[in-house]
């Protein structure tokens, strides 16, 4: 991948993505958690129960998930955010997933989903893996801090942490 050259676009999640959606997602979880998930827990994952679920959720939230696509219609990452879902939530918005193929590191691809995700005027949380360093700081960049939040994550032993981002506020 040239570097400068942007060969992708961002979209929201349509029926038709959600098979690559659900590769992507299998392949991210494998690049980025094997040190952090237990490997039977990601060799576990089956492509065509995550393409049902995405497809649930795709009909339930239609606004809520975007697709990074590049010109064949493969997707190289993606990105959900929405109305915070439980009520021990400490923001009205929540971001749920932000994931790029480890290839397009670097690219621009996980900032063009993170801008379309982000509601600036919005306070908004997210939940990632205390061990997730690079996450952490990807998050920072756009004014997410720690706030003190943790839990363990629902598929493996591991620790999460929350972080908050609060609106900008005019005026």
């Amino acid at each position: 991948m040239a570097r400068g050259v942007k060969r992708w676009q961002v979209v929201p999640l349509a029926a038709d993505h959600t098979r690559s959606l659900a590769a992507c997602h299998i392949a991210c979880w494998r690049e980025a958690y094997r040190n952090l998930v237990p490997r039977h827990v990601l060799d576990a994952f089956d492509i065509d129960r995550l393409a049902a679920q995405w497809e649930r959720r795709r009909i339930a939230y239609p606004h809520n998930a975007v697709v990074a696509v590049t010109d064949d219609g493969t997707v190289i990452g993606f990105g959900s955010g929405g109305p915070s879902l439980t009520e021990s939530s400490v923001t009205p918005r929540e971001i749920n997933a932000m994931y790029v193929r480890s290839a397009w590191y670097g690219t621009g691809v996980a900032h063009d989903l993170m801008r379309t995700v982000l509601v600036p005027d919005v306070d908004t949380s997210l939940w990632v893996f205390e061990e997730n360093r690079r996450a952490q700081a990807f998050y920072r960049k756009y004014g997410f801090e720690l706030d003190g939040g943790h839990q363990v994550e629902a598929f493996s032993p591991a620790l999460e942490v929350r972080m908050v981002r609060r609106a900008a506020r005019l005026g």
